[in-house]
């Protein structure tokens, strides 16, 4: 991912989506907010796409209120199926080029969106080799992590991305959100979420994150 966004990105395929595969993705996009607390999704804009792109972190800008249900649960078999297909024409330009990081993050962000987190992150994991500093692609593995119960790992991808990119917003955004949610660590939520909006004024989420620094704040109360 070249820039980290600060809201969610159109992505065009290639392939034209029948009604139903729209809606089926439709209904995993609306999944991927539930259990997690609304993480923010970062989208790379890929050499080889054509991808609006706006600004924020791995959430829709605005933020959400909060999670919204799908009416029907999505299938995760009939899911995976619609990645493989749409995975399909980028598998075959990566037999000729392995190693590129944008295909391969492509790929991840497919089947993410999929739900098929652990399918996701060995592809980030493959780009992150070969462009490490990518601080989008680390945050998007880190709620991978979070979305597969794993909030430690989660944790520790979101401060790897820090390292890069110390006041990245929607590193932040997220890291506060599993240290509250996932580990009941609100001070340290806290700290990464004023930390957001003092490096990032402007920030279009910022209404959400101060109703949450007030909510986390509650429970830091003796």
């Amino acid at each position: 991912m070249t820039n980290t966004n600060l809201a969610s990105t159109d992505r065009s395929h290639s392939d034209r989506w029948t009604v139903s595969q729209a809606l089926l993705l439709t209904a995993a996009c609306l999944m991927a907010g539930i259990g997690g607390g609304w993480l923010l999704r970062n989208f790379k804009s890929p050499a080889f796409h054509s991808t609006a792109q706006t600004s924020s972190l791995a959430a829709p800008a605005p933020v959400a209120a909060g999670p919204i249900a799908p009416t029907q649960p999505a299938d995760p078999a009939q899911l995976k199926a619609l990645a493989d297909a749409n995975a399909a024409p980028l598998l075959a330009q990566l037999k000729a080029a392995p190693d590129n990081p944008q295909l391969l993050t492509s790929i991840g962000n497919l089947y993410y969106d999929a739900q098929q987190y652990r399918i996701a992150v060995d592809y980030y994991t493959r780009s992150l080799q070969a462009e490490p500093s990518d601080v989008a692609v680390r945050t998007d593995m880190g709620t991978a992590w979070w979305y597969m119960g794993n909030a430690d790992r989660a944790i520790a991808a979101f401060n790897l991305a820090l390292t890069y990119e110390p006041t990245n917003p929607n590193t932040l955004y997220n890291l506060g959100l599993v240290q509250w949610q996932g580990k009941h660590d609100a001070a340290s939520a806290i700290a990464n979420w004023k930390k957001l909006l003092t490096a990032n004024p402007n920030y279009p989420g910022k209404a959400q994150v101060q109703q949450m620094l007030a909510q986390a704040s509650q429970h830091t109360q003796p």
